[in-house]
């Protein structure tokens, strides 16, 4: 069953209820929409950080009621990932969510998400098969599976994603559209550190050595970008920036691309809308973050 959190606990504030059962969660949903009221859902794997929160005030800022799911996705894991080491602390998460508004947080179990017997999965075809889908095969058909049903549980109005992940956003935006979910997709700026690290929950993963080299990792792009945007050959500015993140202290550079936007096609010469594409391994940990070309 849901339950409610005593606000004595978290400063006072108004509760936030967390619900574990989805008869329960539509019950809740339902109540938010009484009056033609809309309701917006950021799904996070928790964790939550200043980056996260900033999707919470934008989807404060376009619908009446906020919903924020928090669950640790199993199946966009590979078997040599991080799934069981994922940072998790949901007290600390909803405490935070107390503090900006959200009036309900959808915490399910893994059987709840994927009960005994389930064998329906979303395919992404070519979206989710290069860049990060081509390092982790299956990531964003287990990405796009849960989203969908997140969707179909919460049946939100408005679903806002953090752009850091463009590729995901990319794909949930054709999802939903080849789907035909009525739900506006929306991308929140990507929140950085003010050395302009993009924040992640696997920023916590790093050595204070290697926090101090990440920087190197945005810089890189926005050379990159800046180089492009003023007319420069793209291949020479896309090998400059991996060139720039290795010597930087990265391990690996996974791949630095100029992409369309929409299509995630790779370009070989500048045209707009475009993005710059990137991923690379400090130590352990693969960051992934990327700019728009202008």
């Amino acid at each position: 069953m849901g339950w409610r959190m005593d606000a004595a606990n978290i400063g006072g504030r108004a509760a936030v209820q967390i619900i574990r059962d989805i008869a329960t969660l539509r019950r809740a949903v339902d109540a938010l929409k009484l009056g033609r009221k809309s309701v917006a859902l950021v799904p996070t794997m928790g964790a939550l950080h200043a980056g996260h929160l900033s999707l919470v005030r934008m989807a404060r800022r376009v619908a009446d009621h906020v919903v924020v799911s928090i669950f640790v996705n199993p199946t966009q894991f590979g078997p040599n990932e991080d799934f069981a080491a994922y940072p998790r602390d949901e007290a600390h998460d909803a405490a935070l969510l107390v503090e900006e508004g959200a009036a309900l947080l959808w915490a399910p179990d893994v059987s709840v998400m994927y009960p005994p017997g389930h064998a329906t999965h979303i395919a992404v075809a070519e979206l989710g098969a290069d860049y990060c889908g081509a390092a982790r095969p299956g990531h964003f058909d287990g990405v796009a599976t849960v989203v969908a049903k997140l969707f179909n549980q919460v049946r939100p109005d408005i679903a806002i994603f953090g752009e850091k992940d463009w590729q995901q956003l990319a794909i949930i935006r054709r999802m939903a559209r080849d789907l035909d979910f009525a739900i506006d997709i929306l991308g929140a700026p990507i929140a950085r550190d003010p050395d302009g690290l993009a924040l992640s929950s696997r920023n916590a993963y790093l050595t204070a050595e290697q926090r101090a080299a990440a920087a190197a990792f945005p810089a890189a792009l926005r050379a990159a970008a800046a180089a492009i945007a003023g007319g420069g050959a793209v291949a020479a500015a896309l090998a400059d920036a991996e060139a720039t993140i290795r010597a930087g202290g990265f391990a690996s550079v996974d791949y630095v691309a100029l992409a369309d936007a929409d299509s995630l096609e790779r370009l070989t010469e500048y045209r707009p809308p475009a993005r710059l594409l990137a991923a690379a391994r400090i130590g352990t940990t693969r960051l992934i973050d990327n700019l728009a070309v202008e």
